[in-house]
């Protein structure tokens, strides 16, 4: 068994998220003692950085069944479970006041960032009788740097505050950090806080995610109002027909109507994409940012007169709190090992993953494991209904339940396209290459000269 099933100390879980959240509430009902860490100052932090996001996926794959049973205890009434969500409404009528139950708020650390994790007296190469030994967790609280005893740690921190960079090789782009005042990573609040910030100006959206897709049609409601408004959009492949996925075919509606408005944004000629573009450099030329692309056979490609950048480019976990303990991940996505098959982007993108729990979750590390996003590492396609199902079986298997930590029941809804549908993108075409006879290219409307450069240049601007 993994951890005793009644144990000494509590049962650590890290984040208060959803998934964090829905821990708690299933190691609650299983009569485990928990603590919740999380390092923001709320519970669903992700969530209110981009409230004003509607979610793809109705309430009912939202809502956490134990987390639910918690809520109505309370005295709280469930949504229409057909109903759509915001990022906002999830955090204000579900996250909120789960986290007000006195079973969670009496057990939630707030404002306690988890540094590193390790076993009392046992450093990650001492081997004997370490699985008996309990957790310490060191974290941070204002000044003060504190420690926590536990029997079991559930790591759902996710990866939302670890943005992927500009960079295609993986690193920042070379002048990224000297212009991170013109960057935003993820899903700005395009058309409410920051409105300002991009109406009217010309604005490169980076990154072929549903994040970068939500962007995308923000500015261009931005450019109805103000047709100064210019949108670029670079991504570092040329396959944008799974970039548009499933349309009609998709289980989730409104992630399917997504892919149909960005395809019509491409076919009406809203936006000028830049395909087979691979960010290397960030310079600025006359008040204007201009982003270089790799150089290919002694060329770069360039996008100039940029005034703002929106890196819609994803997000990798923190693994650097795991140093000490014996964790099985994989070297290329990052996510937990027996994961990657399942969900690795380079094979397929579907929204649907084979059932898994507590057996695929668990590390050499008895009593570790890791849920939720951070589970999928630098995969995109993680929902929550599947972080949900996780904890549940975590949870099951603690207690020493294995025939209900096994019986894992997954149903998600499908994207209706994967990407072994269709060929790998290819390396032809270029920046400038056009979009089924459709789209603006670009070597159209970018309206700046090329910046001097010390360097041979295929500029798709000039």
């Amino acid at each position: 068994m993994n951890t005793p099933q009644n144990p000494q100390h509590p049962i650590a879980v890290l984040g208060a998220g959803p998934v964090g959240l829905a821990a708690a509430a299933h190691l609650l009902e299983r009569g485990f003692e928990a603590l919740i860490i999380e390092a923001g100052d709320s519970v669903g932090m992700c969530f209110r950085s981009f409230a004003q996001v509607k979610l793809f996926s109705p309430w009912r794959y939202n809502i956490d069944k134990a987390a639910q049973r918690l809520l109505e205890a309370n005295g709280w009434n469930a949504p229409d479970a057909d109903g759509l969500p915001s990022a906002g409404e999830l955090f204000a009528q579900y996250l909120r006041p789960l986290a007000a139950t006195p079973a969670i708020r009496e057990r939630l650390r707030l404002n306690t960032k988890v540094s590193a994790i390790t076993r009392k007296g046992y450093d990650k190469v001492k081997t004997q009788g370490r699985e008996h030994a309990p957790f310490v967790i060191r974290a941070q609280t204002g000044d003060e740097e504190i420690e926590f005893i536990a029997s079991g740690v559930i790591d759902a921190t996710g990866n939302w505050s670890h943005p992927n960079p500009l960079g295609a090789n993986g690193l920042p782009a070379i002048g990224e950090t000297a212009f991170a005042d013109r960057i935003e990573y993820g899903m700005p609040d395009i058309q409410g806080d920051l409105r300002e910030r991009y109406l009217g100006k010309n604005v490169l959206v980076v990154g072929s995610g549903h994040s970068a897709a939500g962007s995308l049609i923000a500015l261009s409601e931005l450019a109805v109002i103000d047709p100064q408004t210019r949108i670029h959009w670079a991504i570092r492949g040329s396959n944008i027909t799974r970039i548009f996925g499933g349309g009609a075919a998709d289980g989730l509606p409104a992630r399917g109507a997504l892919g149909l408005k960005l395809r019509a944004l491409i076919e009406n000629r809203q936006l000028v994409l830049h395909e087979n573009f691979r960010i290397a450099e960030i310079s600025e030329e006359d008040g204007a940012l201009t982003i270089w692309s790799e150089a290919d056979n002694d060329a770069q490609a360039v996008i100039c007169g940029i005034d703002e950048i929106v890196a819609g480019t994803g997000s990798r976990p923190d693994i650097e709190m795991t140093r000490e303990l014996r964790v099985q991940l994989d070297t290329a996505l990052e996510s937990v090992a027996a994961l990657a098959p399942l969900i690795d982007p380079n094979v397929h993108s579907c929204g649907t993953v084979r059932p898994h729990g507590h057996r695929e979750l668990a590390h050499p590390e008895a009593g570790f494991y890791i849920a939720g996003a951070k589970s999928y590492g630098r995969a995109p396609t993680f929902l929550m209904a599947t972080g949900y199902e996780q904890v549940r079986s975590i949870a099951a298997a603690m207690a020493g339940d294995l025939a209900a930590a096994d019986d894992v029941q997954l149903d998600l809804p499908e994207t209706g396209v994967c990407s072994t549908d269709f060929a790998e993108d290819g390396a032809a075409g270029g920046c400038c290459q056009p979009v089924q006879d459709a789209a603006p290219t670009s070597d159209e409307g970018c309206g700046c000269s090329l910046p001097t450069k010390p360097r041979q240049a295929a500029a798709c601007c000039a």
